[in-house]
Parts: C-alpha cells; sequence; structure tokens
C-alpha cells in the first residue's frame, strides 16, 4: 500500500472551498451573482416560519416570569448552635453582625430559621419567621419564638 492510495474511512464532512485555483475558472462552480454567490454568504434556516406560527403567551410583559416575592435568607437551627450562647437573643440585626446572613441592596433582609440539626441551648428568637420544625425545637430546648 502507497499513501497515494489511502482511503478515508469517513467522507468529508463540511462545505467544499471554492475558487482555490486549478480546474474552475470564472464563477468557480458558483453559478453566477447572487447572495450565493458571494464570499462569506450564510442564508438564514427556515426556523422563523416555524417560530412565528407558534402561539404566543399572552398577559405577561416584559419581565412577567420574575417573581416579585422576595425570598427570606436561610438560617438553620444548627447554625444557631454553633453561634450562640445560652440566653441570647436571635435577631436580623445579630445575624448580621456575626455575619451569618447579608444585606440585601443595604437593607435588612427577612430571615427564615428552618428545623436542620439539633439545638441544646435556650435562646429567644425575634423578628424572625420560624418554621414549624425549628419552632419546636427552639421551645423544646427551652426558648421562645417572638415573630
Amino acid at each position: 500500500m502507497q499513501l497515494n492510495e489511502l482511503k478515508r474511512k469517513t467522507p468529508q464532512k463540511g462545505p467544499k472551498r471554492v475558487g482555490r485555483g486549478g480546474g474552475r475558472g470564472k464563477t468557480s462552480g458558483r453559478g453566477t451573482k447572487g447572495q450565493k454567490a458571494r464570499a462569506g454568504h450564510s442564508i438564514r434556516p427556515d426556523v422563523r416560519e416555524k417560530l412565528k406560527k407558534l402561539p404566543k403567551q399572552r398577559g405577561r410583559g416584559i419581565h412577567g416570569l420574575h417573581t416579585y416575592q422576595t425570598r427570606p435568607e436561610v438560617v438553620n437551627v444548627s447554625l444557631l448552635e454553633l453561634s450562640f450562647s445560652t440566653g441570647e437573643t436571635v435577631s436580623p440585626a445579630i445575624l448580621l453582625e456575626r455575619s451569618l446572613i447579608r444585606t440585601r441592596r443595604n437593607a435588612l433582609p427577612m430571615v427564615k430559621i428552618l428545623g436542620d440539626g439539633t439545638l441544646t441551648k435556650k435562646l429567644t428568637v425575634s423578628g424572625c419567621t420560624v418554621s414549624t420544625a425549628a419552632k419546636e425545637k427552639i421551645e423544646k430546648a427551652g426558648g421562645a419564638v417572638h415573630e
């Protein structure tokens, strides 16, 4: 077998480079004139016609899928166990001081305490929304919840 006898396993993909000398003169096999005869031509696929046939979603507006409800910052009971000692109060301002939550647009965010983890310390929670599981754990440890 010689090098000139080798053949490709798969056919060559992609457009052929037309008009690079040898065997094709003048229009180089592109026909004559028009968009398809030009270098760098690309005709958009016929997707637009298919998209036009799809029904529009009415009544949504430009930001219609954005939610207006602000989501609270989440703090778990296990984090309170690590960061607070017995008898302390938990509030959004104190959580911000201890870097457990971040400000949103330079304002104090809503805080929700969730019941993931265990709590053994007596804590007083105020100014935060509390899940039912977290409320049970706080009250079981001897603490109180003031929403």
